[in-house]
């Protein structure tokens, strides 16, 4: 007998064919009976009938920030709510080990670091700590780059001795005998920022020798894209590896209307692949606006320096020169929004509406902001929705969220946070589908066989018998996101039961929460 057999529903199978109508059952974790509407069905313990509804795979999101979700909000809300079943963590350069990276990775989940214990021996004791949490979805993770530099180097801005990357090339090869998928860079981020090209690739050897991937928040997505770009590219050459750029986008009016171009040097770039979330703004620190030569804990007593806040000013409204930077340039300060901050009064407002409420320039509020809280989080409303769409329809891109776990009543819950933290699948099933950007077939399989292939999480992204037993039900009628930039905090509509390992983990109320670390 199966233990839940989903009846009567069209089935999406996450290969990118056409749907068909049947039903699937589950035995134990794993989908162990597939039947088209005609064959007689076996019996189940639970059986859920399905007519006008689609049945999926479970979602992979491979680019996500819940590195230490489990340990605050186990229950990963708005990640199961998406349909997500599996999510790779350890992005952008940031993950808890080394313990450098591990008071990031708490206060992005809304985590206390001063109350939590993020002594982390090990990476394989990182990964046991997130099993013993019993998280709802999976979790499978990246080492990160900029933890690894942090915990050998500082934020010392120069290379490495010898003596020093052999340590980091040591710890990234721990992490990876320990289960790490793969190697993750943030090159706009300190330290990560403060690392040439090579030294990338050396660490990224690490990843390759063990059959990893390496995925880049790259050096630029402004008008250095393409430079940056071209570097991912080159380290999954030079490293012999399979080479991922995050969240792909053309950012700021510089670099609008490029979206061909943009795909064209992926597509002939060799063995590389991207994510993408669907949304015309990102989310980031706003410190990751100031020049490598200015860190955020150093900005108070640069701007002490004489000539330094003029040069700092045009640094970081202009760039400089042919430098790898992010800067306000292609944007403008009103389409800069603070996320959250110590003065909670400035939640919510642009840069620009603070400098003038505090009557100084826009460049100031800023540097003040980052005085009083280093950690300040902010929107960027950069991109054009027709370079998303172009991005979106190409059929090797997968969806991807940029988004950490998180809850209407968890830590995060006053604060205006980036819609796609709750919507960004279901955006894409429902308003992007319905309105023929691409079809179905293919959204489900940039969300599910797609990523799992590209990161080696085996037997995970499609329904076949012997599969993991990951599935959603969806209604593709009904199927959307309802979190917008003014009401962030909404769960989507039309994500009706999902199956994490062969459990119900949702189905219109909590179910169990039954995900596991997945491990290379």
């Amino acid at each position: 007998m199966l233990d839940l057999l989903i009846s009567g529903a069209d089935v999406v199978d996450g290969t990118g064919s056409s749907r068909y109508p049947g039903s699937v059952g589950i035995a134990g974790d794993r989908i162990a009976w597939l039947g088209h509407a005609d064959v007689q069905e076996p019996a189940a313990a639970r059986r859920i009938e399905a007519p006008g509804r689609v049945v999926t795979p479970g979602f992979v999101d491979v680019h996500n920030h819940s590195d230490l979700g489990p340990l605050v909000e186990p229950a990963m809300a708005s990640t199961l709510r998406q349909g997500v079943t599996t999510v790779v963590v350890g992005n952008c350069g940031i993950s808890p080990w080394p313990v450098a990276g591990a008071v990031e990775s708490a206060v992005m989940v809304g985590g206390d670091p001063s109350a939590m214990d993020l002594r982390f021996g090990t990476f394989a004791d990182y990964l046991a700590r997130l099993d013993d949490a019993r998280p709802s979805v999976n979790v499978a993770a990246l080492v990160g780059h900029g933890s690894v530099r942090g915990e050998v180097m500082a934020w010392e801005r120069r290379p490495p001795t010898s003596g020093e990357l052999d340590t980091m090339r040591g710890l990234v090869a721990d992490a990876m005998d320990d289960g790490a998928v793969g190697f993750s860079t943030g090159l706009i981020y300190a330290p990560g920022m403060y690392a040439e090209t090579d030294e990338v690739i050396a660490l990224a050897e690490e990843s390759a020798r063990r059959g990893g991937i390496y995925a880049s928040h790259i050096r630029g997505e402004g008008e250095h894209l393409f430079r940056a770009v071209d570097e991912a590219i080159e380290v999954g050459r030079r490293a012999s590896l399979p080479a991922h750029v995050s969240h792909l986008k053309c950012e700021t009016a510089l670099m609008w209307g490029r979206t061909a171009e943009l795909l064209a040097r992926l597509r002939d770039g060799g063995d590389v692949t991207a994510d993408q979330y669907p949304y015309v703004a990102w989310g980031s620190v706003l410190w990751s606006l100031l020049p490598d030569w200015a860190p955020v804990h150093e900005l108070p007593a640069l701007l002490e320096e004489p000539g330094v806040r003029d040069r700092l000013v045009r640094a970081v409204e202009e760039g400089e020169g042919d430098t790898f930077q992010s800067s306000v340039k292609g944007v403008g300060w009103d389409r800069i929004v603070i996320e959250s901050t110590a003065d909670a009064r400035c939640n919510g407002m642009s840069v620009e509406a603070i400098a003038t409420a505090r009557g100084v320039p826009p460049a100031d509020a800023c540097f003040q902001l980052l005085a009083e809280d280093p950690d300040t989080a902010c929107i960027g409303h950069a991109m054009e929705e027709e370079d998303v769409r172009a991005i979106l329809a190409d059929p090797e891109t997968m969806v991807a969220s940029d988004a950490a776990s998180m809850s209407t009543e968890g830590p995060f819950h006053g604060i205006p946070v980036h819609p796609r933290n709750y919507g960004t699948f279901p955006r894409v099933l429902g308003p992007y589908v319905r309105d023929g950007v691409l079809t179905l077939e293919s959204a489900v399989r940039k969300m599910t066989s797609l990523p799992a292939d590209r990161f080696g999480l085996a037997g995970r992204g499609c329904i076949e018998e012997g599969a993991a037993a990951d599935l959603v039900l969806l209604d593709p009628a009904t199927v959307t996101d309802r979190s917008d930039f003014g009401t962030p905090h909404a769960y989507p509509a039309g994500i009706e039961v999902v199956v994490v390992n062969g459990r119900v983990a949702w189905d219109g109320a909590p179910g169990e929460r039954s995900g596991r670390v997945l491990r290379r």
